[in-house]
């Protein structure tokens, strides 16, 4: 049994299949991909992992608890943490101050908006957001105004946030969208050391396959809601019915 288990979810937007009997697991500490084509499901099946979408049927566990219909600060409680397309910073404060916010309401115990209010003097914050943008890169903008950083480091700062709730499922909506091919590769090798030097599991959904194929060990490919293929990289490539989802023609 996987750290995450996606058993027989359908997901109906009127008369539109969003998903059909998917069933998903991924194994705990490695780096999961779940790729397919424009309209292919990506984008529902991560709502539903985060308990943002209630499927009509199936269930969603993370370490043999349900998910659906959780709160999003009971999801991070769980120990589950998520990175969005567009990067969710507070523009309006600083990078010091963003990376101290989790810190505090890890501690609180839920990420609440008074502990924007309670950053700010506290030494212990202060110094364990201070050594978390050092790992990433970002001490020397500390205290910078979030707004002014690039995509990039925007990004980079929202990762090391979600890492401040000390995570043990990462998943990741597209974190590269948007990105010069720079900062891309910085991403692919953040993301490389966060799995060396942790304990934890990433689950990513990306349209890039440069990025795929440098982090996943496993793919899931989706096709008109429903899984077409799991199989390793090596194998993914080239394979005849990714082919044809992707290209629309046989192999």
């Amino acid at each position: 049994m996987g750290i995450l288990e996606v058993k027989n979810v359908n997901k109906r937007f009127g008369g539109l299949q969003a998903l059909g009997d998917v069933n998903l697991s991924v194994a705990e500490n490695t780096v999961h991909a779940i790729i397919g084509p424009n309209g292919a499901g990506k984008s529902t099946l991560l709502n539903v992992l985060v308990g943002k979408l209630i499927p009509d049927t199936g269930s969603v566990s993370f370490e043999g608890q349900s998910v659906l219909g959780r709160k999003p600060y009971e999801i991070n409680q769980m120990g589950i943490s998520r990175v969005f397309q567009t990067p969710e910073i507070f523009s309006d404060l600083t990078v010091l101050e963003n990376m101290m916010i989790p810190i505090f309401a890890k501690r609180d115990g839920a990420f609440r908006m008074h502990a924007i209010e309670a950053v700010g003097s506290e030494k212990s914050v202060i110094e364990q957001a201070e050594h978390m943008l050092e790992s990433l890169n970002l001490a020397d903008a500390r205290h910078d105004h979030a707004a002014a950083m690039s995509r990039g480091n925007k990004r980079r700062l929202e990762i090391g946030m979600c890492l401040a709730q000390e995570p043990r499922l990462l998943l990741l909506d597209e974190p590269t969208a948007g990105m010069a091919r720079a900062d891309t590769n910085n991403t692919i090798d953040l993301l490389k050391q966060i799995k060396d030097e942790r304990d934890i599991t990433i689950a990513i959904i990306e349209h890039d396959m440069h990025v795929v194929f440098s982090l996943a060990e496993r793919i899931t490919v989706l096709a008109q809601g429903s899984p077409l293929v799991e199989d390793t990289p090596e194998n993914i490539k080239g394979h005849p019915k990714v082919r044809e989802a992707y290209l629309g023609e046989s192999a």
